[in-house]
């Protein structure tokens, strides 16, 4: 039975049958164990007890002569007990029986010579006929004669098939009892189990939102469940960004092939418009050759700032000295003016346009390449703005936080991470009061080639590349850019960098 269940148990490839199994298999060697046990101890004990009464056993003062000779009739001597004895005479001849009964008597040879040696201590003989056995002891006589004493082991043998059939009899209740209850119990176990089942296969047929319910940190399964719940967020967040990487990039090479295909285009049909009407006046020549120029520096200007962009995203080194925001500030204004037609562009300190307010500012940085920053935000916004629009440039210092600016709140847009609350900023806003930003632009405004512009006209704007280079300076400067904006209320470009 032992190597049926074995085999069940390897032909068995899940958890849960190998775990039955298991359980079945050493439910059965500890209970054949016990049951061996009790088997050797209860037949040693009967046995005992016959070798017991076989030493205690003595011959009456009244016992025949040892020349008696053998009773013809079995029934013309019986002892009244389960005693059986054999007589013989000092030359080992038998001599004489007594005792009698139903059962066959003991299977004993004519010689004392050819009894069993047992040394003083009791021997098993088979019975006459069937298959009873008994117990014999062969004990000295007077005048050097000896008999045997023996006793059957019926009483033995039938205690211990008894027992061999009770204890078959609850080895088998108590494994096929043990299968049903480790099979329910198993069940209950590694329900949690089955439940991630369930959810792998939602997950894999494409419901990426599924998660596991036992995520109890006592148990084994809910540790996991934990762990695979964190694994799998991680993969979803990972996918999502794969995939808004793949539009993002996407995007990027429409919009790059838009912006280089209008200039070449029109490169292209002024160069075949000047082959085919090779003789033109010199004003016609003067105007292609201004165009051509013209959609050649765009191209050039354009093709510049992506490799600008390749090279911020490689993390170059920025020169690192000592850079005064307010002389940053006052030098872009001052650049700044003939683009200002019709704008009032103010510069002040933070918080405040009042200008008997400066203060210096200092912080550490490349100073090319913020006052690169500084003069592409004043002109988006003097570009984006009807004309006749203040415009505020302030410069300040204060601690990151929802008011200054460096941390995240409601409101405020930013492609760079926050920094860390509390911490000492240098701060160069722009702020004008035009007609704002929806929140879906103010999301994408920091993107390469996002136009708010549909048409993408170059009378509205640039390429869409500006404030994505200044983002990338100011995230290589430790800091970071932010808008604040909405519908008719302006906008607020701000420039945070540590102190």
């Amino acid at each position: 039975m032992i190597r049926r269940l074995r085999l069940r148990a390897a032909r068995s490839g899940s958890l849960r049958g190998r775990l039955v199994w298991g359980a079945a298999l050493l439910a059965a060697v500890a209970v054949l164990a016990a049951q061996a046990i009790g088997f050797l101890v209860l037949r040693s004990w009967l046995l005992h007890r016959v070798d017991e009464q076989l030493h205690d056993f003595a011959l009456p003062q009244q016992a025949p002569d040892a020349d008696v000779p053998r009773p013809r009739d079995p029934d013309s001597v019986t002892l009244p007990s389960d005693f059986r004895l054999a007589f013989y005479d000092a030359r080992g001849h038998e001599v004489g029986r007594l005792g009698d009964g139903k059962a066959p008597g003991p299977q004993l040879p004519d010689s004392v010579r050819r009894l069993p040696r047992g040394d003083g201590r009791p021997a098993t003989v088979p019975a006459v006929s069937g298959d009873g056995r008994w117990r014999i002891l062969t004990k000295a006589g007077p005048d050097r004669s000896s008999y045997v004493v023996a006793l059957p082991l019926d009483t033995v043998d039938g205690a211990t098939d008894k027992l061999l059939w009770l204890n078959g009899i609850v080895l088998v209740v108590t494994v096929t009892g043990l299968i049903v209850l480790s099979r329910w119990v198993v069940r209950i176990g590694l329900l949690p189990l089955t439940r991630m089942e369930r959810t792998a296969q939602g997950i894999t047929a494409g419901d990426l939102g599924l998660r596991l319910a036992d995520t109890d940190s006592r148990t084994e399964t809910g540790r996991l469940g934990a762990v695979l719940n964190t694994m799998l967020e991680r993969l979803e967040q990972a996918l999502r960004e794969r995939e808004f990487s793949e539009a993002r990039l996407r995007r990027f090479v429409a919009d790059a092939g838009h912006e280089l295909r209008t200039p070449l285009t029109s490169i292209q049909g002024l160069a075949e418009l000047a082959l085919r009407h090779e003789e033109r006046s010199p004003t016609e020549r003067r105007e292609g050759d201004r165009l051509i120029v013209q959609n050649a520096e765009r191209i050039s200007l354009l093709v510049d700032d992506l490799l600008l962009l390749a090279k911020l995203d490689q993390e170059p080194a920025y020169r690192s000295e000592p850079v005064d925001l307010l002389a940053v500030a006052a030098d872009t204004v001052s650049a700044a003016a003939h683009q200002s037609e019709g704008h009032t562009v103010r510069l002040g300190a933070l918080g405040s346009g009042d200008e008997e307010e400066l203060e210096l500012v200092e912080t550490t940085g490349d100073p090319h390449r913020l006052r690169q920053v500084a003069g592409n935000l004043l002109s988006n916004a003097l570009r984006h703005t009807p004309p006749g629009t203040r415009v505020d440039v302030r410069v300040g210092t204060g601690r990151a936080g929802p008011v200054t600016g460096g941390t995240n709140r409601p409101g405020r847009t930013s492609p760079s991470p926050p920094l860390r609350d509390g911490a000492r900023i240098c701060v160069l806003e722009v702020a004008d009061q035009g007609p704002g930003l929806s929140p879906e632009a103010a999301d994408r405004v920091f993107e390469r080639f996002y136009r708010v512009d549909p048409s993408r006209s170059h009378d509205h704007g640039g390429s869409g590349l500006g404030l994505a280079i200044a983002s990338a300076i100011a995230q290589g400067h430790g800091g970071r850019l932010e808008l604040e904006t909405a519908p008719g209320r302006g906008s607020v470009f701000r420039l945070v960098l540590p102190a």
